[in-house]
């Protein structure tokens, strides 16, 4: 069972920027997995904000962070990453990271077992 543990949250103004890490354990070595980057704002359901597939890196973003926020995966301190720059107050949401199955690439209605509890990312004007 892969554990997932969310940190680096926290309140900014317009145009500042938070990196949000996401420390893995449980998964056994040389496997790859599709991890994502959620959010889920008040009275909005969840969003997929971005994906990697660890083993190619091969990633993905909503449009509406395109330009301004960064997925990656270290695999030596095997944990996730979401370097946001350029932050709007559209962003302001709690952000879960989650992985998928072993070895399934990333796709649309891919399902995701393991989740994190979250971190909160506030963006004020």
């Amino acid at each position: 069972q892969v554990q997932l543990v969310e940190s680096g949250g926290g309140s900014v103004r317009t145009g500042g920027s938070l990196t949000l890490s996401c420390s893995i354990s449980g998964a056994p070595n040389n496997t790859a997995y599709c991890m994502g980057w959620f959010r889920q704002a008040p009275g909005k359901e969840r969003e997929e904000v971005s994906t990697i597939y660890t083993r190619a890196d091969i990633t993905h973003y909503v449009d509406s962070v395109k330009g301004r926020f960064t997925i990656s995966h270290d695999k030596a301190k095997n944990t996730l990453y979401l370097q946001m720059d350029s932050l709007k107050p559209e962003d302001t949401a709690l952000y879960y990271c989650a992985a998928g199955p072993r070895w399934i690439m990333c796709h649309p209605t891919l399902e995701y077992p393991s989740w994190g509890q979250g971190t909160q990312v506030t963006v004020s004007s």
